[in-house]
């Protein structure tokens, strides 16, 4: 009852989860141009999942899948009929990659061939995220139990919260329900205790999955000023977490506004509505908001924008520690990704088609990590 007279009342004031507010970015979120002097590691069309194996760094570019050896050479390794969604690595040279529509395929290992295109009763259509806990054991995010990777756009307007965390056994093919009920759940990490650590993009936040395979569940980090997206622990403690998109004003006002959606997402072509984007300002018929427009020749480095780019460096607490940034008036948006390799941090912009190596002396007190 009481529950239920605190939420009519923050929709009334426009308090809680009915509030249009973005939180700043400040202190350790401080924006600056990080990102846009950062050194161009390797160059591909919608780079994204990266992943340090061996003496290689892997990554896909849309439906194919890529090596970068350590003398600089590129080369497909594959190509799929969709596109490739996320890929993990174990120690056994195997991979997990993720296609969108059709599931999880392991390439190479002793469970190479293995595909994995249920979970559950359904249809794995939106594989966004996979970890390897052992070589038999793998971890998988669908994004939605409805709608493909390709159409998260949709599944965000929509409000969709049919994401769902699942333990698979490579070995019999059995399958444990973790969590459901998930808005879109992107990246999946362990802790030094084995719990895991899962980025909620629609809610902006990372939560925490109890000690595996127990499915006890508390928060990490709230409040998020972007959508989160992939982590990845670090070199000496703590997580990377990359962030593929800005959270903006106007975009959690139509979130509200339940009719507007149904009728936007019904006339108008995606990549117009008023919602994040891995890139923006490549179309005249892009929403425009008056902060934005071009004033003396140039765009407004603070103005509000549908993308941007973001990697932030968390403490073992969880907490953001350090980041890097690509502002509204840069072109190094769309952040999805990060792999160590070879000592050195490096991050796909999916939307400028780059994987960029950060610069490390910007973390506070520890060039090193």
């Amino acid at each position: 009852m009481i529950a239920a007279l605190t939420d009519a009342v923050d929709s009334l004031l426009g308090r809680g989860k009915y509030s249009s507010s973005v939180p700043v970015m400040d202190g350790p979120l401080q924006p600056n141009q990080a990102l846009e002097e950062a050194e161009v590691w390797v160059a591909a069309p919608a780079i994204d999942n990266l992943v340090a194996q061996g003496d290689a760094l892997y990554f896909s570019s849309g439906q194919r899948l890529c090596r970068r050896d350590a003398d600089g050479r590129c080369e497909e390794m594959a190509l799929y009929e969709q596109g490739i969604t996320c890929i993990a690595g174990d120690s056994d040279s195997a991979f997990a990659v993720g296609l969108d529509g059709r599931g999880v395929v392991i390439v190479g290992g002793r469970h190479g061939g293995r595909e994995i295109a249920t979970v559950g009763a359904a249809a794995f259509i939106c594989p966004t995220a996979a970890l390897f806990t052992d070589e038999n054991t793998l971890i998988v995010a669908s994004g939605s139990a409805s709608l493909p990777c390709a159409q998260w756009k949709r599944d965000l307007m929509s409000l969709g919260a049919s994401g769902s965390i699942w333990k698979i056994d490579l070995r019999t093919g059995s399958q444990q329900l973790m969590m459901s009920g998930l808005a879109f759940p992107y990246g999946l990490a362990t802790t030094g205790e084995r719990d895991l650590l899962v980025s909620e993009a629609w809610r902006h936040r990372v939560r925490r999955i109890g000690q595996l395979p127990a499915t006890a569940v508390g928060p990490a980090l709230d409040d998020l000023p972007g959508y989160p997206s992939r982590l990845l622990p670090a070199a000496q403690g703590g997580y990377w977490l990359t962030v593929f998109a800005p959270r903006n004003q106007l975009s959690e006002f139509v979130l509200q506004e339940r009719s507007y959606c149904e009728q936007m997402m019904a006339r108008i072509d995606c990549a117009y509505w008023p919602a994040p984007a891995l890139f923006s300002r490549k179309s005249f018929k892009e929403v425009l908001q008056y902060g934005s427009v071009k004033r003396m020749g140039m765009q407004k480095p603070w103005a509000p924008t549908w993308s941007y780019g973001l990697v932030v460096l968390l403490g073992p607490d969880l907490q953001p520690v350090a980041s890097w940034h690509s502002r509204a008036d840069g072109a190094r948006h769309g952040i999805t990704s990060v792999a160590i390799y070879r000592g050195r941090t490096i991050v796909s912009s999916k939307g400028a088609g780059e994987a960029l190596v950060l610069d490390m002396s910007r973390v506070p007190g520890d060039s090193a990590r």
